[in-house]
């Protein structure tokens, strides 16, 4: 289960340097910090004219896992055991599947990237299929870094907070949340003791579903979401995962199918969840959340999107600015996730922005697209 003037964010979506990133994507601190904007609307108007301008990957796989390094450079990783790799933008698409994977047909549900060349990748399930791969040579080779071995365990997600250091999430064994550690960039792991773990409630997991339910902000911080209890929790470590606290969200759960999916922190100490019930034509009332104080806190938002929600970025150099996707479309925030309106239609499972001032989104059938003035 990442400071422009406001006034240069759509051109930075649309012109932005190809600066590649020196560190993996969901550990990478945010610019700007202090309170969001109250009202957003100067973010929000500069979003007047943009949209997703759709890239073709010639594939039908259901790209759960992206990973945006710049505006040249993505990777996306899904069903069947597909990853693809762009560095001109989108325009041409590179299949650089993992073989074993793609002959075991795995589910491969997030991918963290270092840059165009590196790149982590997490397949989900039961047992052996819950697998770490790794390349160093842009997916020409792959090499297999961990296997799990325990039928117990489900690994989710997985979040690197810089190129050495890292973190992956398994479902409950033995009752808490067992996590993997890697501080030599991937190339090896280990399970962390849980004693610094709370207690999983009764039925709690964790959502494969963008790879968002495992995020890092900084050095040090993490955040994990879930669902499926009887509330739906967000635990946050400050030590790499030693240690653990846990909040509830405010998001409706009681049930396998509704929590927490997806979180993105802005910086160390704001952040945004969004979620609800993944069950087609089911309602997912107040499926969006927000925390000021490093996720010990968190308030609904007043104006949720309208529907079930599975992925969430920031905007780049925005101080409240901020995107969640899901199968029926993509919506907006300008203060900070409080309130959210409609962008467009269109179904995305996932959502990543980069330090050079791109957004992109992927989800099924091979839809990948990239935000662009219209």
């Amino acid at each position: 289960m990442r400071l422009l003037g406001v006034g240069m964010l759509a051109a930075a979506l649309m012109l932005g340097p190809a600066v590649a990133p020196a560190r993996a994507h969901s550990g990478e601190a945010r610019e700007g910090g202090g309170a969001p904007d109250a009202s957003g609307a100067g973010e929000l108007r500069e979003l007047s004219g943009v949209g997703w301008a759709l890239k073709e990957t010639g594939k039908d796989a259901r790209f759960r896992g992206l990973a945006a390094v710049s505006r040249t450079t993505a990777w996306v990783a899904g069903s069947k055991g597909t990853v693809l790799r762009t560095v001109d933008g989108g325009r041409h698409w590179h299949d650089v599947s993992p073989p074993a994977a793609a002959a075991d047909a795995l589910e491969l549900r997030d991918i963290e990237a270092f840059d165009a060349r590196r790149a982590v990748a997490l397949s989900i399930g039961e047992g052996e299929t819950s697998r770490v791969l790794r390349t160093e040579d842009g997916g020409r080779t792959w090499t297999e870094a961990f296997r799990n071995t325990d039928p117990r365990a489900f690994y989710d997600c997985l979040t690197f907070f810089d190129s050495r250091h890292g973190l992956a999430v398994s479902d409950p064994v033995d009752g808490r949340f067992r996590v993997l550690s890697t501080d030599d960039g991937g190339r090896s792991w280990s399970v962390l003791p849980d004693a610094g773990m709370p207690e999983a409630l009764q039925g709690e997991a964790g959502f494969a579903a963008s790879g968002q339910c495992l995020v890092s902000s900084g050095p040090r911080d993490v955040w994990l979401a879930t669902g499926g209890g009887t509330v739906a929790r967000i635990l946050h470590s400050a030590d790499r995962g030693r240690t653990w606290r846990a909040a509830e969200s405010g998001i409706p759960a009681g049930d396998p199918a509704r929590g927490v999916f997806a979180l993105a922190f802005r910086d160390r100490t704001t952040g945004l969840a969004v979620g609800g019930d993944y069950r087609t034509g089911q309602p997912s009332p107040l499926a969006a959340a927000v925390s000021a104080d490093a996720g010990r806190n968190w308030s609904p938002s007043a104006t949720p999107p309208p529907a079930y929600r599975s992925g969430a970025a920031w905007l780049p150099h925005t101080r409240s600015a901020a995107l969640a996707v899901g199968p029926t479309g993509t919506d907006v925030t300008g203060d900070g996730g409080r309130t959210w309106r409609a962008l467009e239609p269109g179904s995305f499972d996932t959502v990543d922005c980069t330090p050079d001032g791109s957004c992109w989104a992927a989800g099924e059938k091979g839809r990948v697209g990239r935000l662009e003035r219209r």
